[in-house]
């Protein structure tokens, strides 16, 4: 198996914090999630998440006029600059402070940040060949409190920052001598956002506590004059002048005047930009609606979207402030706002849920509504093509994710506890799952509803939830009565209770082969149940320490168990026999959290891998638990094939070995002060007798975890649900050359040669040799349809197995639907008996395959429905025509 898993996708989270940006198209959004970027494509249904992280949580993305270049800038100040089209880091950079907000200029040649008190003003990189891509232009001073928004005109020429302190300030990117800055004031709270009519330096401000203020501009834009020169910049202006041949025409005149040598009379005529309030408006006329938190403005079609802290937003027609129309989106704060290139769709991400929801006000609907688990998730688990992915969380939810597009399709809510174990049955139809309400509950997945309920003669929480191979028998580990119940699928009746555990039991898994069910459990054993034996312990495995995972190889042949002394040992349970151990305390590396007092050396001696999974072909096993690490261990040779670091993000607890000693103080650690607390609700830092704020508030830092780690069916992707949500890590295709029992003899010319000759088995053997995609595809579509037969039967056995597995993964992008079947069909047809006894090492590419054709079968059969209910609402309509002979 090779090992070149990349990073691929992030399920599970759609929103954390930050602002919400629309590409330039209008048909996606980029949402900042933790420290990661996904960008939902609204038109295709399908998410993608950048392979980039930052080093703390996302605060702002700045999206260029042009939809190629973002910056994305974390709560520490460290800032990269992203190209959206090839999806790398093209820079990295620090501004040395926590920045709130960053826009690109219209025109896309300069940006502006908001840092503290100040604004900065920066040259876009990218237009200039230059070391530097942050090359800082201007510095702006004039608010007393922290800045918060930024708004530029239509033609670049000015740009507004909204403060914390109530007032507004309008720059001149320029040096312009009739508008250096003007401060405007009017409100009460601080400014929430401030926007530029179009085409026009008129203003509208916006404050926290539902103010809006429309303020009209005596100046046009094209008004504004440039500074004359003065000191060394004038002298040296002077003397491109006196080198300049021949007299001026219009356009010297021109130049002359924008330089300020002509027409002193127009300067004394015209004055300073002033600035008055044309009207006031509020929000909160009609309801308590005082705490405005984010607000969005479409130019074109002078739309006003704002969302306030009780999960409301109104759209109101501007400058007349008409009301078009109000609803409540969610219970929780609406964080940020986002209006597509159109006008026609507007997001909304709330960070309270972690929801992100995009609504076509037109239509009054929805085209996204996304959220993901409240609370960290705890396990997962594939469907057996490996389409589908299911989640429980500690918020009692069950989601079902979509592979292929990344988003989440059905929530199962039924749960009113947390979500310890889920598990798919064989048919890939039915979900079965376990929680601490004392319920193991079943879900079908073409009706979408509870189907099933288990429960206990004695209320119990469950701890774990396994299902076998038939799936019939539904078995579940309790974590009080140290119990193990086994419940019939069909009937939903009892079917017996197991005892003989004395502790906790931490893990369940049936034999993929045979009716036997392992059991471990923090007693230090792992008991082996037969159920052809009236389910009697056939075999105790004796552990060193608490058991806290166990698992069986693909095959049934093996059993792997985790200990808490960080061991993984693997077991023979036809004789019970261990046939090895896998010692990992030193690869799980575990981080110091910011209140350990003791370092993170010592605090390694109490973690362990808390779950296991084995690879879809056995020879390897993954393991992860209370670590930012997933290992990968080759079993045989009881080796580290690789090591994962699953996030970088030290927004979150466990993720450095060393403390800052800066944050060390002679009052404790610094870490223990609430320093965030309140801030969005506008409450200062609580201190000891304050009365005033809520003192139930409660800020700490999520610790790093991966809770459970699953291979997937195909052998091409492995899932991890951890403290950042649903990782996928995915076999790179095209960064992997990897040629098989290549020689000097083999060339791409000679496989074309061949292919002129039209000798296409030589030709699909070399080119499976070279194993370059390009030429595996110009290969086999070389092949005519009527003479696949015959190519198929005449390839050797050990290319077989490959060309599956490369007609496996085309059918995701390939149109020719039908002629890559009929290649599918002639392969089985002539080397089906063959395969049969190599089935353990063919499993992942024939469901790889399974998985592809499965996908297509039900986009055709949906597209046939749709097409046979509109000919039948067209023939019921259609008159009656009647033929006599």
């Amino acid at each position: 198996m090779k090992f070149a898993y990349r990073f691929s996708n992030l399920l599970g989270t759609v929103y954390r914090c930050g602002n919400l940006n629309f590409t330039c198209d209008g048909n996606s959004v980029i949402s900042p999630v933790g420290n990661r970027v996904t960008v939902f494509d609204l038109k295709n249904n399908k998410s993608d998440t950048l392979p980039l992280a930052t080093r703390y949580n996302i605060k702002c993305v700045g999206l260029s006029p042009d939809g190629r270049l973002a910056i994305i800038v974390d709560e520490g100040g460290n800032a990269l600059l992203v190209s959206l089209v090839c999806r790398s880091v093209l820079h990295h950079f620090h501004f040395k402070g926590s920045v709130h907000s960053v826009s690109f200029s219209p025109d896309g040649r300069k940006f502006v940040v908001t840092k503290g008190n100040i604004a900065q003003l920066y040259h876009a990189p990218g237009r200039k060949r230059e070391f530097n891509a942050f090359v800082l232009d201007k510095t702006y001073f004039g608010p007393y409190d922290e800045t918060t928004c930024i708004d530029w005109t239509d033609d670049s020429r000015c740009f507004v920052v909204g403060s914390k302190d109530m007032s507004t300030w309008v720059f001149g990117a320029e040096r312009w001598d009739n508008l250096i800055y003007y401060a405007l004031g009017g409100h009460k709270d601080a400014i929430v956002a401030c926007f530029f009519e179009s085409s026009s330096l008129d203003l509208y401000t916006l404050s926290q506590d539902g103010a809006l203020c429309v303020w009209q501009c005596d100046t046009p834009p094209e008004g504004l004059r440039l500074k004359a020169p003065t000191g060394w910049r004038a002298d040296l202006l002077q003397r491109e002048d006196e080198n300049e041949d021949g007299d001026e025409d219009e356009d010297g005149e021109r130049e002359a005047t924008v330089r300020g040598k002509a027409a002193p009379a127009a300067e004394e005529q015209q004055g300073k930009v002033k600035y008055s309030r044309l009207a006031k408006y509020f929000f909160n006329k009609e309801g308590d609606f005082n705490n405005l938190t984010a607000a969005a403005y479409h130019k074109k079609t002078h739309l006003l979207v704002t969302g306030f802290a009780s999960g409301i937003f109104h759209l109101h027609e501007l400058p007349e402030f008409n009301l078009i129309h109000s609803l409540s989106i969610s219970d929780q704060r609406i964080a940020s706002v986002s209006i597509n290139s159109s006008g026609d769709w507007i997001a909304f991400g709330c960070s309270g849920l972690g929801q992100l929801l995009v609504w076509e006000w037109q239509s009054e609907s929805y085209v996204l509504k996304q959220q993901g688990h409240f609370n960290s998730m705890v396990s997962l688990a594939y469907s057996p093509d490996g389409q589908y992915i299911v989640t429980g969380g500690d918020d009692g939810k069950v989601k079902v994710w979509n592979t292929l597009s990344g988003f989440c399709f059905i929530t199962f809510t039924e749960h009113s506890s947390g979500v310890t174990g889920v598990t798919f049955t064989a048919t890939g139809y039915v979900i079965v799952t376990s929680s601490m309400d004392g319920t193991v509950r079943a879900f079908d997945l073409h009706r979408y509803r509870n189907f099933r309920t288990f429960t206990s003669p004695r209320p119990t929480q469950f701890s774990c939830v396994a299902v076998d191979s038939s799936g019939e028998i539904v078995s579940a580990g309790a974590q009080d009565s140290f119990e193990i119940f086994i419940w019939s699928m069909q009937t939903g009746r009892l079917l017996d209770v197991l005892s003989g555990h004395e502790g906790p039991i931490s893990g369940l898994c049936f034999n993929p082969m045979k009716s036997v069910l392992a059991s471990a459990s923090w007693d230090r054993t792992v008991r082996l149940w037969d159920m052809a034996d009236s389910w009697r312990t056939t075999e105790t495995l004796a552990l060193t320490s608490d058991a806290l995972a166990v698992t069986f190889r693909p095959d049934g042949a093996e059993l792997a168990v985790a200990t808490l002394n960080s061991q993984i040992t693997f077991w023979d349970p036809e004789n019970a026999v261990q046939t090895g151990s896998i010692e990992g305390r030193h690869d799980l590396k575990t981080g110091r959290k910011e209140l350990d007092k003791i370092t993170a050396k010592h605090s390694a001696k109490g973690k362990a891998f808390t779950t296991l999974c084995y690879s879809a072909d056995g020879q390897s096993i993954l393991a992860g638990g209370m670590s930012k690490f997933v290992c990968i261990y080759h079993i045989k040779e009881q080796i580290l094939r690789k090591k994962f670091e699953i996030s970088c993000n030290l927004s979150l607890d466990a993720m450095e070995e060393f403390l800052n000693r800066r944050k060390m103080t002679e009052f404790g650690n610094l870490a223990l002060i609430d320093q965030d607390a309140g801030e969005e609700a506008g409450v200062a830092i609580p201190l000891p007798g304050v009365k005033k704020g809520d003192m139930s508030s409660r800020h700490f830092k999520p610790e790093i975890r991966v809770t459970s780690l699953r291979f997937s069916p195909t052998g091409r992707c492995w899932a991890a649900t951890t403290t950042e949500g649903l990782l996928i890590y995915s076999l790179d295709a095209q960064m992997l050359f990897d040629p098989f029992e290549l020689d000097t003899s083999v060339t791409p010319g000679r496989v074309r040669a061949a292919l002129r000759q039209r000798d296409f088995t030589r030709a699909i053997l070399m080119a499976f040799r070279l194993n370059e995609k390009k030429l595996l595809q110009e290969a086999l579509e070389s092949v005519p349809w009527d003479e696949i037969d015959v190519v198929s039967s005449s390839l050797p056995e050990l290319y077989v197995e490959k060309v599956l597995e490369f007609l496996a993964s085309s059918f995701e992008a390939s149109h020719h639907l039908e002629f890559y079947l009929i290649w599918t069909q002639k392969l089985l047809m002539a080397h089906g008996q063959k395969l049969k006894s190599r089935a353990g090492t063919l499993l992942p590419a024939v469901q790889l395959l399974q998985k592809s054709i499965q996908r297509h079968l039900d986009d055709v059969s949906k597209l046939c429905c749709r097409d046979a209910e509109s000919t039948t609402a067209r023939s019921s309509t259609r008159p009656q025509r009647y033929w006599f002979t």
